[in-house]
Formats: structure tokens, C-alpha cells, sequence
């Protein structure tokens, strides 16, 4: 796999923030939680044991565990 290909994909979490297309990503490590600042909120992703095959390539999935909203 080449450095900027997709190793994860995400699942679960509010749909309509999060378009498929943006679910399928490049992380450098896959032991971490992810959090994705979207519109007024952080969505947190945890990496899960499962692989989901993804046009051809293995992905590890990420979990949805919930929203907090950014602070002003």
C-alpha cells in the first residue's frame, strides 16, 4: 500500500454530516482515536478490531463513540 493510500474507514455517527466519500481515509496511526472537527462539533472515532473490504482493499474500521461540541 503507498503511504497516502486508505487504511480506515469509519462507521457510524451522524450521516448527514459525514458523506461516504469522506468516510474512507488515510490515518498514520491506527491505534488512536480520531476527531474530526465538522460544522460545530467534534465527531470521535475508535479503532474496532474488524476489517471491511472496500473496493478490493482491507480497511480498518473506526467506530463512532459520540460528539462534543467546540468550545468558544
Amino acid at each position: 500500500m503507498g503511504s497516502n493510500e486508505a487504511n480506515v474507514i469509519l462507521r457510524g455517527g451522524p450521516a448527514q454530516d459525514l458523506p461516504e466519500r469522506d468516510r474512507v481515509r488515510r490515518v498514520d496511526d491506527i491505534t488512536a482515536r480520531i476527531k474530526l472537527v465538522r460544522s460545530d462539533r467534534y465527531e470521535h472515532f475508535e479503532p474496532s478490531t474488524e476489517r471491511v473490504s472496500v473496493e478490493g482493499r482491507e480497511l480498518l474500521a473506526f467506530d463512532w463513540t459520540g460528539s462534543t461540541y467546540v468550545a468558544e
